[in-house]
């Protein structure tokens, strides 16, 4: 990565997530006809929305908490509070994108779960479920003691990158099947490219970026706490990273 600082390398990625999420909702406004709450295929298109803004844009800025210079100093319980904020928000909206997303399948007598989209969204969220549960029981709850929180720690970070990964795959592929589905019987099939075609495409490609530079910035050793090696560093509720992160 570019010897950027931080916090502008936030801005930027702020943007991209703002972004991300224009160009999803541009997409079920423009192209698949807006927003409802009876069960059409209005309703449909509050499960990309949802899912690209809790679970890719939240859950990435969650990650990042803690990678704020502020946060490497003083009370960490502020943050602690910041984060696990986030990571619920993200929680809250991907169920009620699946919620979505199963009302409108039942109202149209579609069957659920039969796709490899639909297998792999569904265990990214009951992941992230377990994932947040346990990183709030370890590292947040006064009872567990220091050596379980050393012994987690791995498998904290190991799940919460893998959660990320999960997430952008399984928004990437669900836009690809949504383009599938809608062309198949349009004026102009996907395979022809059309705009529509063009537009998600991009925004797929978007969604990829921002998942890579999250991942990089979990990554980078300038920005990490500098006690990161501390078993007390990484008490936190998030589903991704402790402050030690």
């Amino acid at each position: 990565m570019l010897d950027l600082p931080f916090l502008p390398f936030c801005v930027l990625l702020g943007g991209l997530g703002f972004v991300c999420v224009i160009f999803v909702s541009a997409w079920c406004q423009h192209w698949r006809g807006g927003f409802a709450l009876d069960g059409s295929a209005q309703m449909f298109n509050w499960h990309p929305v949802l899912m690209v803004t809790g679970m890719v844009v939240l859950y990435g800025a969650a990650a990042l908490v803690y990678r704020l210079p502020p946060a490497w100093s003083g009370p960490k319980l502020p943050w602690k509070v910041l984060h696990s904020t986030l990571a619920g928000a993200a929680f809250g909206l991907a169920v009620l994108g699946l919620a979505a997303v199963f009302r409108f399948h039942n109202d149209h007598g579609t069957p659920n779960m039969y796709s490899l989209h639909s297998w792999l969204g569904l265990a990214t969220v009951l992941l992230f479920s377990c994932q947040w549960l346990a990183g709030f029981s370890a590292f947040l709850l006064p009872w567990a003691p220091a050596w379980l929180r050393a012994l987690y720690k791995p498998v904290h970070i190991f799940f919460g990158s893998t959660i990320l990964m999960l997430s952008v795959a399984s928004c990437v592929s669900g836009i690809n099947e949504k383009l599938f589905f809608s062309l198949k019987n349009g004026t102009t099939e996907y395979k022809r490219l059309p705009a529509e075609a063009v537009f998600a495409n991009t925004l797929g490609l978007l969604i990829l970026l921002f998942g890579v530079l999250v991942l990089g910035a979990l990554a980078r050793p300038s920005w990490k706490r500098p006690d990161a090696d501390s078993p007390d560093s990484c008490q936190v509720p998030s589903p991704l990273r402790g402050p030690a992160g």
